[in-house]
């Protein structure tokens, strides 16, 4: 089985974000980058299946320079090769511009699966695989908690996840595009073993003119989603404390949800 896993780095969870000037972004110069989570979850699972069934697993992830930290981790876990989209074309695009280039790094290399994060930290769209799959034309499913590999009839049945604690259960053919539910799995730790391999292993880097892309057709100039400005919350709960007896407290907070809050 022949598997890609999709992987995006995103500013740690616990990162301090600054807007730039004209609030149309965030400052990246003091963030530190990691990979995120759920698409670790998806490498997880891939890894899980090659296992079980042989094959490879290869790990791509488009952005600029940094991103090679996200792909290197991926070779130290296990993965056999990585492909790493890198051009200034690719940036800021939205989530079809990012399906049409992992679409274009796809088509040569005819894989059984595509595995994906069910969404992403930063912008949580948790829509990239499923334009992925309309934009190859594959079946797809989401938020996929188990997969069941049928080698007899080429095909998977999945566990999804939806709401209430309801769990799905679907049949696909391959090939297939899946978004990967967070927790599927225990997250393995890249071994010092891994580490020196990965140095060995394939790393490929592709432009928009190695895909066969125009430039007009990914990133910011083919984006139908654009940023005008992002705002920070402001904080506007305060606490009041009432004091008084009883029945004064009781009359000053009627007063207050009355007249102040307007909520009676």
């Amino acid at each position: 089985m022949r598997i890609l896993t999709c992987l995006k780095q995103v500013p740690e969870r616990d990162s301090r974000y600054k807007l730039n000037q004209d609030g149309s972004g965030i400052l990246e110069e003091d963030l530190v980058f990691e990979t995120n989570e759920s698409d670790l979850y998806a490498l997880e699972e891939s890894l899980r299946l090659r296992e079980a069934f042989g094959g490879e697993v290869a790990a791509l992830s488009l952005g600029p320079d940094r991103v090679s930290k996200v792909l290197r981790n991926a070779l130290a876990m296990g993965a056999d090769r990585a492909i790493h989209l890198k051009d200034e074309a690719f940036e800021r695009g939205d989530a079809r511009g990012t399906a049409q280039a992992i679409a274009a790094a796809i088509g040569p290399d005819a894989f059984d699966l595509v595995l994906t994060g069910v969404q992403s930290e930063d912008m949580a769209y948790a829509q990239t695989g499923a334009v992925l799959a309309q934009v190859l034309g594959w079946p797809c499913a989401t938020i996929v908690m188990e997969i069941a590999y049928e080698a007899e009839t080429r095909g998977i049945q999945v566990k999804r996840e939806l709401e209430s604690n309801v769990f799905e259960r679907v049949e696909l053919p391959l090939p297939a595009v899946l978004t990967i539910q967070s927790g599927s799995h225990p997250i393995r730790y890249a071994t010092l073993r891994g580490i020196m391999q990965a140095k060995k292993k394939e790393y490929r880097v592709l432009t928009a003119k190695d895909l066969g892309l125009s430039p007009e057709t990914v990133g910011e100039v083919a984006a139908k989603v654009r940023h005008h400005r992002l705002l920070v919350p402001e904080k506007k709960k305060q606490t009041v404390m009432i004091e008084g007896g009883a029945e004064d407290a009781a009359r000053t907070l009627m007063d207050k949800l009355v007249n102040e809050i307007g909520v009676i």
